[in-house]
């Protein structure tokens, strides 16, 4: 359906959006823009939204706020939020009485003119994702990066062409309902995440896997063949699969020998480049940059995956140097919102780092970062809910040796603690190992704020 009909067919029904944060808003005004009746539910009361109730109200919208916010809804459309269970009571109820329950990227993949790339796993989406994008770009394309990353692209799908590229950063909150896949694929990895949200790892792999499940024999899929349950994953698939592996030569995708990228397909096989190219640090960013290639495999050149390589810099938030003062570096990770991102950010470093840790608890297990951090941190600052389970991972170690851990109440207590423990030479990284929810509206505002007090460090 192309992007002006499927809003022309919902002329003269009632439409609901649930949730006003910056992912909705440009939806919410796109509806309006339409002459579409829209009400808008946020928990948040009038006061906290500020200037923007009044100005949705000045647009016709009306709004359903404060705590009973999904109470009632009966709208023949109803949006919801990523992050929220579609079998909530109230929407279970809404749906029972004949609304149709969707979201902002199910529409997107309805009306998209364009072919799209699109990125999940646990960890490393977003670095490759972005990779994607910036390869596809260096070889002349057009291209939309979205999703779960950057800004929404529905509001912008009307102006795109065919001959344009939309790559996708996909969570399992926005897969858990998905009936459509991508032209191409990604599974970075998989462990176990965002238990405090999924019913239980098992519903957590079955909404990421929507992201292949919907393909047909001309799409492709791409798996990480190190990972035991996208390796199994990738038998399923049913069009192309290419692997990709630091491990083992894979017939069919691309894998290292030594320290050379090689691809391989049709039985015919070549270099790419040498993980010494690779401008980001980490063995992880090998990983991304070998799922990025076996996505954008005959779509880009060997020599623009090689300019890419060398001078791409990374994502905001992805051990990103924020400044460097008196010799002590100081490393914004805010997006290792995992045990299993954290311990790549730590393997990236080849001293002993002074470690930030800790955020709202997502039900995860902590076990394996506890050696890790014994064998890369020379000072442990934990701060926010999963403080503890942090702690007893660390202690319970069996490499355990007395490591410093220290317990704060904010950022601006734990950069002091740092800098006082901080000698010329010294690095001293925020790697959470958990999401922001329990303090910030994401990961990239406490990175935000990180930097911010980092900056006013004297």
């Amino acid at each position: 359906m192309k992007f002006e009909e499927y809003f022309d067919s919902l002329r003269g029904k009632t439409v609901a959006v649930i949730g006003i944060g910056v992912s909705n808003r440009p939806l919410i005004e796109l509806l309006l823009s339409h002459g579409i009746q829209v009400t808008a539910c946020d928990r948040k009361d009038r006061a906290a939204l500020g200037e923007l109730a009044a100005r949705l109200e000045e647009q016709g919208c009306r709004l359903q706020l404060g705590e009973g916010y999904l109470e009632g809804l009966h709208q023949d459309i109803i949006f919801r939020t990523p992050g929220m269970r579609p079998d909530l009571p109230q929407l279970s109820a809404a749906v029972a009485g004949g609304s149709c329950l969707t979201s902002e990227m199910e529409v997107f993949f309805r009306v998209c003119p364009c072919p799209i790339i699109a990125v999940t796993g646990s960890d490393g989406k977003t670095t490759t994702s972005s990779i994607i994008a910036e390869m596809l770009r260096a070889s002349g394309k057009a291209v939309h990066l979205g999703g779960n990353i950057g800004r929404p692209l529905l509001a912008e799908a009307g102006t795109m062409k065919e001959s344009d590229i939309a790559v996708l950063e996909l969570s399992s909150f926005q897969l858990l309902t998905m009936e459509a896949s991508p032209h191409i694929a990604v599974m970075t990895n998989l462990a176990p995440n965002h238990l405090d949200v999924h019913k239980d790892f098992a519903e957590y792999i079955t909404a990421k896997e929507n992201i292949f499940t919907h393909q047909s024999a001309q799409d492709v899929a791409v798996f990480n063949c190190d990972n035991d349950i996208t390796r199994a994953q990738s038998k399923r698939a049913i069009g192309t699969v290419r692997l990709f592996s630091r491990k083992t030569e894979v017939e069919e995708g691309v894998f290292l020998r030594g320290d050379a990228i090689m691809v391989r397909t049709g039985g015919v096989e070549r270099k790419v480049m040498e993980t010494s190219d690779i401008r980001l640090p980490g063995v992880h960013n090998i990983e991304n940059y070998m799922a990025a290639i076996a996505a954008v495999e005959g779509l880009v050149t060997d020599e623009a995956i090689r300019s890419v390589a060398r001078d791409f810099q990374g994502v905001e938030h992805r051990i990103e140097l924020v400044r460097t003062l008196r010799g002590v570096r100081y490393y914004n990770d805010s997006i290792a919102t995992s045990p299993d991102r954290t311990i790549a950010g730590l393997n990236s470093f080849h001293q002993k780092v002074i470690l930030i840790a800790g955020g709202k608890n997502k039900g995860i297990p902590y076990d394996s970062i506890g050696p890790v951090i014994n064998a890369h941190v020379k000072l442990l600052i934990l701060c926010g809910a999963t403080a503890g389970v942090i702690r007893t991972a660390v202690e319970q170690a069996e490499n355990y040796d007395g490591l410093e851990i220290v317990d704060v109440d904010d950022y601006h207590q734990a950069l002091s603690v740092a800098q006082s423990h901080a000698g010329e030479g010294d690095v001293v990284l925020l790697s959470p190992a958990s999401t922001a929810f329990d303090r910030f509206a994401n990961f990239m505002e406490r990175g935000k704020v990180f930097k911010e007090i980092v900056n006013g460090l004297k």
